[in-house]
């Protein structure tokens, strides 16, 4: 006779990832305790082996094209979850390493700053899989109030604490907007759950026309607005990028931009995709001062890191281009966007933590000096980054730009489309100067030669040659995404 599972255990079998990796960070942290400061390696590499084996658990819970809802209709495995949740932890993993080597010159390599990572990744995840506005707030929490910790952790850094007094501030309002907007769209609807709310929108007949539900859905698109990062909520992003630790702005830039499109894709396209209309023009608005405003002032700046934080800017407004089309083609283009930034972007920071060293952060345009006759094997990753955020051909920035773009084509905002591409030809020029610094201008002070192990500069390089290998061959990743919203929507 077969051994069968009790029913409480399959009910909570879509979740199982989650409360391993629970389980897990709780494990890290006593463990933490019990490790002395030379023996840290083994917290890293506990950390890192959870991470593993719930990737593996999130890739075993459902199929390309099962839908499983559990805990009441609240939480929800599904193929786009499973594809962003993969993208989440394998970013963080990547994160880690390329953050060793940094967090050890600064006396930030405790166990603490890897269980805020793992809680900051529980916290994506709930985000991810959330079929309720309570959970995806909930989740939103527990990312950042990790955050707001891991850019605070050099306590002893004026910039840092600086940073994160400013994010925090920031942060809170904006949770406090969306978290107003939420309770307003569940007074009307009588509602928490997605679905149910969406439900209530059809069945309304004039839902443009209902003022409560227009204020709900504006603090709701204010709080969305602030945790992307898009104009006019943008202004924590080049203050945080520059004054944390330039390991923490790493994984600040990467994996939870995912978990937010995650959000915004639950909150818009599933919950209030019958107001379209309404989200629609404002999100047009927020992707065009979004492009316009970070190209241009990333133009003006001199430090590498907040350079970077503009470029972010106008990077997140290509997410929204895709997200506001409102089209499966849309929601796949930015959902490809979002997972190949992510990817890029940690890939540009770590060669400024390759750059850095106890005494500089190495984070100034100037720093770059000469790298190509210094590191060329670095200044070519650096190159294969910088014109994947260009959008040049053949990077995977080139097929993610142009992807998004003829998504909004369909949806007819054709003067959007003209806008962005104006927009990216002019952001070329402050990522070609920086090429320009690392091939063509000799570095003017004695330099002390950059160390890296032989971990990070493998990672640097599969880092760049998937930059590189999905530029080439963007179909693999495509029709991933693709076949994921179809799954939902």
């Amino acid at each position: 006779m077969g051994l069968k599972m009790p029913e409480y255990l399959s009910e909570i079998a879509p979740a199982y990832p989650e409360i391993f990796l629970l389980i897990a960070t709780c494990a890290v942290l006593l463990l933490d305790l019990f490790v002395k400061d030379y023996q840290r390696y083994i917290t890293y590499i506990v950390a890192q082996a959870s991470l593993l084996f719930t990737a593996w658990l999130v890739y075993t819970a459902t199929d390309n094209a099962t839908v499983v809802t559990t805990f009441n209709d609240m939480f929800v495995a599904d193929p786009m979850g499973r594809v962003l949740k993969i993208s989440i932890i394998l970013i963080t993993m990547a994160v880690f390493a390329y953050s060793r080597p940094y967090l050890k010159d600064r006396g930030m390599y405790k166990g603490e700053l890897f269980t805020l990572g793992l809680f900051a990744v529980l916290g994506m995840m709930v985000m991810v899989s959330a079929k309720t506005m309570l959970l995806i707030y909930l989740g939103l929490e527990l990312l950042s109030l990790s955050l707001y910790a891991m850019v605070a952790f050099r306590r002893d850094n004026k910039q840092a604490s600086e940073a994160a007094m400013k994010y925090f501030v920031l942060g809170a309002i904006a949770s406090g907007m969306l978290l107003y907007g939420m309770s307003i769209i569940y007074g009307l609807s009588g509602s928490l759950n997605l679905s149910h709310i969406a439900t209530y929108l059809s069945s309304q007949e004039a839902v443009m026309s209902n003022l409560g539900l227009l204020l709900g859905l504006s603090f709701i698109l204010v709080g969305l607005g602030f945790k992307l990062g898009v104009v006019p909520f943008h202004m924590w992003i080049p203050d945080v990028y520059h004054g944390a630790p330039t390991a923490i702005t790493m994984f600040l830039g990467a994996a939870p931009k995912i978990a937010v499109f995650a959000m915004v894709f639950r909150l818009l396209a599933e919950g209030l995709g019958d107001m379209v209309i309404g989200w629609q023009q404002i999100l047009v608005l927020l992707a065009a001062l979004s492009l316009f405003v970070g190209n241009v002032i990333a133009i003006a700046q001199t430090n590498l890191k907040r350079m970077l934080a503009y470029s972010t800017i106008s990077h997140m407004g290509f997410v929204v281009m895709g997200i506001l089309a409102a089209t499966e083609a849309g929601y796949a283009a930015s959902m490809f966007y979002i997972i190949t930034y992510a990817i890029i972007s940690m890939g540009g920071f770590a060669v400024i933590i390759f750059l850095s060293n106890k005494e500089s952060e190495a984070d100034e345009l100037a720093d770059l000096k000469g790298l190509s006759t210094r590191h060329p094997w670095v200044a070519f990753m650096m190159l294969l980054f910088l014109f994947s955020m260009a959008g040049m051909p053949p990077t995977v920035g080139f097929y993610a730009k142009l992807s998004v773009i003829q998504a909004v084509v369909g949806a007819d905002v054709i003067w959007l489309a003209v806008f962005a591409v104006i927009m990216s030809v002019i952001g070329a020029y402050y990522y070609l100067r920086a090429i320009k610094i690392m091939y063509f201008d000799e570095a003017d002070k004695d330099i002390a030669p950059a160390k890296a192990g032989f971990e990070f500069g493998a990672l640097l390089s599969v880092n760049g040659l998937a930059v590189l290998g999905l530029g080439i061959l963007p179909s693999f990743l495509m029709s991933i995404c693709v076949a994921s919203v179809n799954a939902i929507l």
